[in-house]
């Protein structure tokens, strides 16, 4: 079922959680031991996010360099699979511009589309490590909106390759992410926000949020994409502090600000644990404001922490 289907046909806010795929060498065990506990709340849909490859030299013995192409964590598409197959749920695939061309990602609709799987979150990337500014492959697209009219021409049965006979349509929701704070990179707010709207204009159905920890923020941000003409459903994504150190590591990697009262509060904390107490309650009284305010879905980030996110949902449910 579509992303949207599934918010027309909600009688109550919806939950949906996204997880990391497991670094190379583990199994899809690591996955269903990770979304069992997490099941229990009945999610609509799952989210599993991409991490781009990075590019990696090797000094051989004879003095030369070799370059290597390194995917810490690989099988997005096979564990939106396993997900469908093993727990009867939606799975929603992040597609990245970074280290793909438009041909790798024509084929990879292609291959999710044979799959079922009908629900893709469209955006950018991140730079490679190794790069301080974003750069697209030779042929790969450089902003999420390119991206996006691809997999809308592929819903229109356009082919990078129009002299195929059959050309089939998919029938793709398409997601895109929006900053409430602002994306780093943008040249000002009022930019970011027009670059949102184009994405909606272009064919977005929906448009995930950044996480953020203070929620006149978000609101803030709906009230501007409203007055643009924005009106597709908003998704506020949402993460629980569960580290003293994540006062300090989540705005540098994320650009979202803490709010001075949650500041000080994990900052006086003297254990990791004191201080996932603090986060899970600011958690649960931000979710019930949100629900309050009349959000479709409740999105949870548990970037491999699904205890922390359990303790969250079972008190809003």
């Amino acid at each position: 079922m579509k992303i949207t289907e599934h918010i027309r046909q909600a009688k109550s806010t919806l939950i949906s959680f996204e997880i990391l795929p497991p670094l190379k060498g583990a199994n899809i065990s690591a996955i269903y031991n990770h979304l069992n506990p997490l099941m229990e709340f009945k999610p609509s849909w799952i989210n599993v996010t991409y991490h781009r490859a990075e590019k990696i030299f090797k000094q051989n013995s004879d003095g030369s360099v070799e370059k290597m192409i390194v995917r810490k964590r690989p099988g997005t598409v096979g564990i939106c699979a396993a997900i469908m197959n093993h727990y009867h749920v939606d799975a929603v695939p992040h597609l990245i511009c970074g280290g793909f061309t438009k041909a790798d990602t024509e084929d990879a609709l292609i291959d999710l589309n044979f799959l079922g799987i009908q629900n893709i979150l469209a955006l950018r990337g991140d730079a490679a490590k190794n790069q301080i500014y974003f750069e697209s492959e030779p042929d790969g697209h450089s902003h999420a909106i390119d991206l996006l009219k691809q997999i809308k021409n592929l819903n229109n049965g356009i082919y990078l390759n129009n002299e195929f006979t059959a050309k089939g349509k998919t029938d793709f929701c398409i997601g895109v992410t929006g900053y409430p704070e602002t994306h780093f990179e943008a040249k000002s707010h009022k930019d970011d926000m027009q670059r949102l709207k184009e994405k909606v204009d272009a064919g977005a159905d929906y448009i995930m949020t950044q996480m953020f920890f203070d929620n006149q923020k978000f609101f803030k941000f709906v009230e501007e994409c409203s007055a643009m003409g924005i009106h597709v459903p908003i998704i506020p994504g949402l993460k629980a502090i569960a580290l003293k150190n994540q006062i300090t590591v989540l705005p540098k990697i994320f650009n979202v600000q803490i709010p001075d009262d949650l500041n000080k509060a994990i900052a006086q904390t003297k254990t990791d644990e004191d201080a996932e107490k603090i986060g899970i309650e600011w958690l649960i009284q931000q979710c019930k404001e949100l629900k309050a305010f009349g959000v479709p879905v409740l999105h949870f980030f548990t970037l491999g922490k699904p205890e922390t996110t359990c303790n969250v949902v079972k008190e809003i449910v």
